[in-house]
């Protein structure tokens, strides 16, 4: 498979690689501290703000947007797909270039299904990186990674619809910023599985949205940004805000996770690609028992070993984005689960091997390894966890070649 790139896409992957080195590396640790030592963790640091305002003054702004060159770039899945890698080399990255996640996937969602009066409303101010939202759809009652369990409720009560719920790992809904809430829940519980649900924007200042608390992943709040834990309680919304139909909301979510998993698996391998940079800058640089890091055998065996997991992993995430880009999503379900199954696991375990080569300081907050490890770990779970694509995989992969 071909996955020569154009001049355009070219152009861009350049001046990406020379605004990060520019702006974004010599910002993590301004941002990173900011956090830290400000009374409030939930306010977000000046520098974002102004390196925003200069990657859309250079054109890196909206790159994610297949198919709507009205909103983005309109690159293709398989273009876009380097790019992610670029960003995802630095964890606040992607929403320097207003590419970040949930956005990407809720302005994705907004572009497709969203009425006219709803990509007014809410997508224009999220493209313009004026907003943040969240997706809220996990609870803690229930196994969320079947879509089919959700229990939140929304009824349609004149003109109106009054949701009913308690969601947990809703990320971003913490931020200051983040002024719209995509809900799923349960609307149809008498129809067939997959068309009980539906999907609702909700403004997180709606009487009844109580935020209980951020959530931690791995004892860390992951402020400014973080995950909620939400009730919702009697929230009535205009009968208008319904995304789609009733009933739309588990195909919509499907939708909205095909790209979103490309995205996550390119991020990942931009992180991997980083950290294996490091091992080698370490390993080269570090003395131990009379000789170079480099020199000792283990070390080049778990560099060499990482090296050709990350390009693995990234020719077989490039496929997927260019068989999403030739069928439907569904088409291409295999590839995707098979990158959501690799990429995770491939990133943590290469991240794992640089911070084991930093020594004490690969745990600490003076490198981005250890906010990335757990970033990585956290995707093995994050938009169905490694088990259910197993699952799903190991049954298409039987039906196909069984008969």
């Amino acid at each position: 498979m071909d996955f020569t790139f154009s001049d355009k896409v070219a152009d861009l992957a350049a001046r990406l690689e020379s605004f990060m080195e520019a702006h974004v590396y010599p910002a993590e640790k301004e941002y990173h501290d900011y956090v830290e030592k400000s009374a409030n963790r939930w306010t977000i640091p000046p520098i974002m703000e102004e390196l925003k305002k200069k990657a859309r003054a250079e054109g890196l702004w909206n790159l994610f947007l297949a198919e709507f060159e009205d909103y983005g770039a309109g690159l293709t899945n398989l273009e876009y797909a380097p790019l992610a890698e670029i960003m995802g080399r630095s964890l606040i990255g992607p929403e320097v270039f207003n590419c970040n996640a949930p956005d990407t996937g809720n302005m994705e969602l907004l572009a497709r299904y969203g009425s006219a009066e709803q990509k007014q409303k809410w997508l224009i101010p999220l493209l313009n990186g004026e907003i943040r939202s969240a997706f809220a759809m996990t609870e803690p009652a229930v196994a969320s990674s079947d879509a089919t369990n959700i229990q939140s409720t929304i009824t349609r009560d004149g003109d109106e619809y009054v949701i009913n719920g308690h969601k947990w790992w809703t990320t971003g809904a913490p931020d200051p910023r983040c002024k719209i809430l995509i809900v799923m829940g349960k609307s149809n519980p008498d129809a067939p599985r997959h068309t009980q649900q539906s999907q609702i924007l909700v403004p997180t200042d709606t009487k009844g949205v109580n935020i209980k608390r951020p959530l931690k992943v791995f004892g860390s709040d992951d402020a400014p940004h973080g995950h909620a834990e939400i009730i919702f309680d009697n929230v009535r919304v205009p009968a208008s805000n319904l995304i789609g139909n009733e009933g739309d909301g588990f195909a919509i979510a499907q939708g909205r996770l095909g790209p979103g998993r490309i995205h996550h698996c390119m991020r990942l391998i931009g992180c991997a690609q980083r950290a294996l940079e490091m091992m080698c800058q370490r390993a080269e640089s570090r003395v131990a028992f009379g000789k170079k890091l480099s020199e000792q055998g283990s070390v080049r065996e778990d560099i060499a070993r990482s090296i050709c997991e990350i390009e693995q992993a990234r020719l077989l995430t490039l496929k997927a984005a260019a068989r999403m880009d030739e069928v439907s999503y569904k088409e291409a379900r295999d590839l995707i689960a098979m990158i959501k199954i690799i990429a995770p696991t491939m990133a943590q375990t290469v991240i794992d091997r640089a911070i084991q080569l930093h020594g004490a300081m690969g745990l600490s907050q003076d490198t981005f390894l250890a906010e990335a490890f757990a970033y990585a770990r956290t995707v093995r779970l994050a938009d169905g966890p490694d088990q259910v694509h197993m699952a799903s995989l190991g049954k298409q992969i039987v039906r196909r070649y069984a008969s």
